[in-house]
């Protein structure tokens, strides 16, 4: 079985917090030279991308395979940084100013939630609201790995975008 996830989950996500916190807001919306997203909107994108926990908290059944039996293919897709991947349009951020403090008070609760969810759920169980294409069904184990390694996706693009901004 794949790790307990709570020590990296508390890591990963400490890391997104602390960088998003060291900018001002003005840099933190500060698209970089050569196109893409702003550090505002990876930040509003992986907000958006942890309103997973309503799959978490959705309906489930008794997984029918090992709980983490997915878990080494979704790491090996996100934590490929020479792919270039397609967000899906419901986690697209938005366009406009993105306040620094209402998007890290968004953060901080739903990693609140998550962080309830891995201490006091069944991890085994599979969530049965949403599939991912080509992947299917995860399990709440399979679901905060995948929560955790694109988190960990975009705190590496963040720390190449901190360089192209600031230089």
């Amino acid at each position: 079985m794949t790790a307990q996830p709570i020590q990296p989950f508390q890591q990963t996500t400490a890391q997104l917090i602390d960088f998003l916190s060291a900018q001002n807001g003005e840099s933190l919306n500060r698209k970089p030279f050569n196109g893409g997203w702003s550090a505002a909107q990876i930040g509003e994108h992986i907000l958006k991308s942890y309103a997973v926990v309503q799959t978490l908290k959705g309906n489930t059944k008794p997984s029918e395979r090992p709980a983490d039996q997915k878990v080494p293919l979704i790491k090996k897709l996100f934590l490929d940084f020479d792919i270039k991947m397609q967000s899906p349009k419901a986690i697209v951020p938005s366009e406009h100013f993105i306040s620094k403090d209402t998007l890290l008070q968004g953060l901080k609760t739903q990693i609140e939630e998550l962080t309830e969810i891995i201490k006091t759920q069944d991890l085994t169980v599979t969530c049965l609201d949403f599939a991912i294409p080509e992947y299917g069904y995860f399990t709440r184990l399979e679901w905060i790995w995948f929560t955790m390694f694109h988190t960990q996706r975009h705190i590496h693009q963040l720390n190449t975008l901190h360089y192209i901004v600031a230089n």
